[in-house]
């Protein structure tokens, strides 16, 4: 029998943005990579950034590893402002050019209706690549901000365009 059930009422957080994020090794050397990154984002929390409700990290299997977080973010825009800034933009502008031998994934889930996803290298099917059709993310699948179809209201360019990543003529 249970002892105690509660919930919780989240009308406080309308805009309320849930992300799990993971890496998984998937040759040698991303193990070196997982133990350099993985303390820079540990810190995350410690530095407070604005709207960044709850931090957790998560293991998700040993062999090969494969770690992650999730994260809980008043909205959107606060999310988006983040990862735009230092020192995540720093992280993503080098590791989206070498992912060091491992994958790396996220999957938004939003309060007020939808969900996103992107994928970078991951070598097994992962959450909804397991069961929807999987694209290429250029043109408006690029950024997560396309991908929800919330272009309006963008308050700073890409971490890493998609020209700079793919080349000119993206």
């Amino acid at each position: 029998m249970v002892d105690k059930r509660i919930t919780v009422d989240l009308s406080a957080y309308p805009d309320l943005v849930v992300i799990y994020l993971g890496m998984r090794v998937r040759r040698l050397r991303g193990i070196l990579s997982l133990m350099r990154i993985g303390p820079q984002i540990g810190r995350v929390p410690g530095s407070q950034p604005d709207g960044l409700l709850r931090h957790e990290f998560l293991t998700y299997g040993l062999f090969p590893p494969h770690v992650g977080m999730r994260q809980y973010w008043r909205d959107f825009d606060a999310l988006e402002a983040w990862a735009r800034s230092e020192p995540h933009k720093i992280w993503w502008q080098q590791f989206v050019r070498d992912t060091g031998g491992t994958g790396f994934w996220h999957e938004s889930y939003f309060m007020g209706g939808g969900m996103e996803a992107v994928y970078l290298d991951m070598d097994i099917e992962t959450g909804f690549t397991a069961f929807a059709p999987a694209q290429e993310a250029r043109g408006t699948m690029f950024s997560a901000r396309g991908r929800m179809r919330r272009e309006a209201g963008q308050a700073a360019p890409p971490v890493v365009g998609e020209a700079e990543l793919y080349g000119p003529g993206a």
